[in-house]
């Protein structure tokens, strides 16, 4: 199942019913969302089991093993906690390195960025969840079990659960944690998360759930894709001040896509920011139309970034580059997570970072 393509599985009330719990917006906690790149305690990333969303049970058994191959790489790194019930456990530990932790938190799919918690810390440097409810990106996805992941970490860790007041992904938002937001319209000011919000309402809540001060809005690309286009494979911040943005060398504009990607970065560069562009690559191992080729999709642990190489010699080695210009103390580790293109995604959203608790 391409995450460009909307899955046809049976649509959990859970995640609905937990989030009129938590009530409405947040006040102001002065919370705070530390950058990627700053120190970890570990990754949280999921096990992909359900077969109505991954019907092809021998794709399936590929994108098991591309997971495991991104957490067994940043296991080297930095600890990896990889969540699996209970009765999938036995068959994910024969891929997995031994340091990697298991918890029995039952999953659907493996998108960790978006189902997984959020972490920002209070003033005194102690962590909680600033939560933003998972709906399956706008109920197009079954998600009894992946609504509920981030409620259920903040119960193990025994942090507080912080509601945010918005449905979304943190897939969807881009933060520098020095102040920026970036994201597009699409995966916020959308019926299918958050009916009834403005968008200035939607931006005061995005910029106190991270603690930011500004938003970088464009338009995006509605329906085209199951996340209506989430920023986070298309531009990253590396810095206060600093973008590495995915670019075609040759746009097609007939592609809402690329159309939406050239006025983000135009955008972007209205707004003074320092912007690298990184070429998509022209000679890849997949040919298929809707499969996601971004560099842009990678993940900073410490002491390292885990980046995807998709077969183009050339671009790979560009990419390359430009993160060991932007990361220039980092180890760029490159992998190949075809799989995970396949299905409409790539490494930064299969993980989700927890940071090291201590005052900015």
């Amino acid at each position: 199942m391409n995450r460009r393509s909307f899955s046809n599985g049976a649509i959990s009330l859970a995640t609905s019913l937990l989030f009129s719990k938590e009530g409405h917006a947040q006040a102001d906690q002065g919370l705070w969302v530390p950058p990627e790149e700053d120190p970890h305690e570990l990754t949280f990333m999921q096990w992909p089991v359900n077969k109505t969303v991954h019907p092809n049970s021998q794709f399936l058994t590929i994108l098991q093993q591309t997971i495991a191959d991104i957490a067994n790489s940043i296991a080297e790194f930095e600890r990896v906690t990889l969540l699996v019930a209970s009765n999938d456990q036995l068959a994910a530990k024969k891929l997995l390195s031994e340091k990697i932790e298991i918890w029995d938190i039952p999953t659907e799919d493996l998108w960790a960025r978006d189902s997984g918690p959020l972490f920002a810390k209070k003033p005194d440097g102690s962590l909680v969840v600033s939560h933003i409810q998972f709906n399956g990106w706008g109920n197009k996805q079954v998600h009894k079990r992946d609504g509920t992941i981030a409620a259920k970490i903040a119960e193990r860790l025994g942090v507080e659960l912080v509601a945010s007041g918005l449905v979304g992904e943190a897939g969807g938002v881009e933060h520098d944690g020095h102040g920026l937001l970036a994201a597009h319209e699409s995966s916020w000011v959308n019926s299918n998360r958050n009916p009834g919000l403005t968008k200035d309402e939607i931006e005061k809540r995005l910029l106190l759930a991270y603690g930011a001060e500004k938003m970088v809005w464009t338009e995006g690309v509605y329906g085209e894709d199951i996340t209506d286009y989430h920023i986070d494979s298309l531009a990253r911040f590396t810095g206060p001040g600093r973008v590495l943005i995915n670019l075609p060398d040759e746009p097609d504009l007939d592609d809402p896509f690329h159309l939406a990607a050239l006025e983000t970065y135009d955008k972007l560069v209205e707004e003074g920011l320092e912007i690298e562009v990184i070429s998509e690559p022209s000679k890849r191992r997949i040919k298929s139309f809707d499969f996601v080729a971004s560099y842009a999709n990678y993940y900073v642990c410490n002491g390292a970034v885990i980046a995807a190489q998709f077969g183009d010699r050339v671009t790979d080695q560009a990419a390359i580059a430009a993160m060991k210009r932007h990361y220039p103390d980092r180890e760029i580790v490159t992998l190949n997570v075809d799989a995970l293109g396949e299905v409409g995604g790539g490494i930064h959203c299969a993980t989700q970072q927890m940071p090291k608790a201590g005052q900015r």
